[in-house]
C-alpha cells in the first residue's frame, strides 16, 4: 500500500471578539497580515507543528477554554536532562519510581481500596 502524506496549514485569528480562520498566509487580509508577522516575530512566540488528528482535538480544546496535557509533556521533554554517570544509575532509577510512584499513585492505590471496601462489606455483617 503507498502512503500519501497532506501538508496543510490552518490559521486563527481571533480579534475583537471574532475568530476568523484561514488555510494560509497569502489569504489573510493585509491589515491584519501585518499584525500577523509582528506577532510572529516577537519573543514570546513559537511555531507548532501538528502532525495528527490529535492535533486538531488539541486546537479545539484551547480554542473551548479547556485544559491539555499537551504543554506538561512538551516542556518535560524539552527540558534539559542531566546525563547521570554509571554508578549513580541505581539512584537515577530510585529517582524515576519514585517519581513515577507521586504522579500515579491515585491509579495504583484505587484498585486495592476498592477491592478492601469489598471485602469488608463481604466480611462484616
Amino acid at each position: 500500500m503507498q502512503r500519501v502524506t497532506v501538508k496543510t496549514s490552518t490559521i486563527f485569528i481571533a480579534k475583537g471578539g471574532k475568530t476568523q480562520v484561514y488555510r494560509s498566509v497569502s489569504e489573510v487580509p493585509p491589515r491584519l497580515r501585518k499584525e500577523l508577522e509582528e506577532s510572529t516575530n516577537s519573543f514570546n512566540s513559537a511555531t507548532i507543528l501538528i502532525a495528527d488528528r490529535r492535533g486538531r482535538e488539541e486546537i479545539l480544546r484551547a480554542l473551548n477554554g479547556l485544559p491539555s496535557g499537551l504543554r506538561t509533556r512538551l516542556a518535560s521533554s524539552l527540558a534539559a536532562k542531566p546525563v547521570a554517570a554509571p554508578s549513580f544509575s541505581s539512584s537515577l532509577a530510585r529517582t524515576q519510581t519514585l517519581a513515577f510512584l507521586r504522579r500515579n499513585w491515585p491509579e495504583i492505590l484505587l484498585p486495592g481500596a476498592v477491592g478492601l471496601i469489598v471485602w469488608l462489606a463481604f466480611n462484616y455483617r
